[in-house]
């Protein structure tokens, strides 16, 4: 693969609970551990809610491509992405997904084809296949 595009950002300080930012500094981010996984918590975000902003984002652009390629409409859609985080049982962390569209100018068997094509097509999906619980789900 040759990538057209390459984004880069550097974390510093505690990692969970340090600093993120974007070579291009459009993305300059103080962390926080959350409560539930024994940190402070509060106003900042995390890797997972970064990992979820993008995943979503990339997803509902995939739902796009292949809504378009089979020359359906789709209109007021909503992507939604959960990451949860927890020990994976071998002495590290693992991660689990679940992806849930909002699709309401389909029927809910156009809605679950078109959430399936994405789901091939989506950069983070095929990043995560075989490696990460992903579940799909309609809203």
């Amino acid at each position: 693969m040759t990538a057209v595009y390459t984004a880069s950002a550097t974390a510093t300080g505690d990692g969970r609970g340090g600093h993120t930012r974007s070579s291009d500094g459009v993305l300059d981010l103080d962390l926080a551990v959350p409560k539930e996984m024994g940190g402070p918590g509060g106003a900042l975000t995390n890797p997972e809610q970064l990992f979820a902003a993008g995943y979503a984002a990339c997803f509902h652009s995939a739902l796009k491509l292949v809504a378009g390629k089979q020359k359906i409409q789709l209109t007021d859609t909503a992507i939604t992405v959960d990451v949860g985080i927890g020990p994976n049982g071998q002495g590290g962390f693992g991660l689990n997904i679940t992806i849930e569209a909002e699709l309401p100018s389909v029927d809910e068997a156009t809605a679950q084809q078109l959430l399936e094509a994405a789901h091939q097509v989506c950069p983070y999906s095929n990043a995560t296949r075989g490696n990460v619980d992903v579940k799909l789900a309609l809203a």
